[in-house]
This record gives structure tokens, sequence and C-alpha cells, in this order.
């Protein structure tokens, strides 16, 4: 199953590959060089389907514990001072992805959404120290009464152009629900008490 942020972007990249594919047997005689050209298109497609994958995740709530928001590889763990939302220290996790990672952005502990901002910005790459203030970005943060208050922030990385948020004020959301999407490469940090 694709995410339906990618949709308009697969059909263009089958669209793509398959004119592409159909006229290089017209334009180009050798047949090796037909072949190769074919399966860096192929691969291409490949890659696309690869980023936009959305499989299911079956995520048993459990208001006493964190989930990470996202898919990828833990790239810091330290205590910061977060001073856009709580504007004391918190324990910071934060989780690399690397276009070959799903991108769907879920909610690391499920309650009420009681903070949603959209931050324009620059485009560091994800794991550069100041992506977190920085780059273009939302910071997004949901309450419930067992845990408390967890903050999530998507980062748009280098190759990242585009960040989706689907969290409004007072919205009641669930733990593992879709959260938002991050288009190729990002970062995502998690903020809350320990």
């Amino acid at each position: 199953m694709f995410h339906k942020e990618g949709h308009k972007i697969i059909f263009i990249a089958f669209a793509t590959t398959a004119i592409i594919i159909f006229l290089i047997d017209y334009l180009i005689e050798n047949h090796w060089l037909q072949i190769i050209i074919q399966l860096v298109f192929l691969v291409f497609l490949i890659l696309i389907l690869q980023f936009f994958r959305n499989p299911k995740r079956h995520t048993k709530a459990n208001d006493k514990q964190v989930i990470s928001p996202v898919d990828g590889k833990v790239v810091v763990i330290e205590e910061v001072f977060e001073k856009e939302y709580f504007k004391e220290k918190r324990l910071q996790v934060s989780v690399f992805m690397s276009p070959i990672n799903v991108h769907v952005t879920r909610y690391p502990i499920g309650g009420h959404v009681i903070y949603s901002k959209y931050h324009p910005g620059k485009y560091l790459v994800a794991w550069h120290p100041k992506a977190s203030e920085e780059n273009e970005r939302t910071t997004v943060v949901v309450e419930n009464e067992t845990y408390g208050k967890v903050l999530h922030r998507q980062i748009a990385g280098a190759l990242a152009k585009r960040i989706v948020n689907y969290a409004k004020l007072n919205d009641k959301v669930i733990q593992g629900g879709e959260s938002g999407f991050i288009k190729f490469g990002s970062r995502v940090d998690v903020a809350f008490k320990y």
C-alpha cells in the first residue's frame, strides 16, 4: 500500500518510466545501451515506490510509553533545553530517516493535540545540530492524563522539500496514528520528561 502523499508522484514516475522504456526501443539502436537505460529507469521507479510505501502498523496503545514517531536510525539521545514550547530541559531523541525508510510520521502517544505549528526555514542536512532550530519544521505537542506532554518535531533535510502535518489543535489522536509525512529524507525529534 502506498501513502496518499505519493499518489501523484508515483503516477508521474510510472508514466515517465513507461514512456521512456517504450521510446528507447525506437531511438537507440544499441541493444545493450537500451537495456542499461531501461534498467536505470526501472530502478528509479522502484525507489519511488519504496519511498512512498505505507505498511500497516498494529500499535498496541499504551499511555505509559512513548513510541518512535518514525522508522529510521536514532542519531541523538541527549538532554536539551527545549525553547519553543516547554522552555525547560527535556530528553530529546532524534531519528534520522534515509530515503529508503518509511516517511510516515505517527503520534508517539495518544491524547489531545495542544500545540501544532509550522516554521519555514533552511534545508541543512538533517543531522546538522542546528537543523532542529533553523530548518523547515513542524512542532506538535500531544498531552494525555497518564504520561503528560510529548513534543515531536518533523524536520526537513537537504532533500526534503515538503513537510505535511495533519495535527490540528484539540484533535483527539491515537498512539501510532498518522501525524504527517515528510518527502525525501529528514529527521524527527521527540522531546519529553524522563
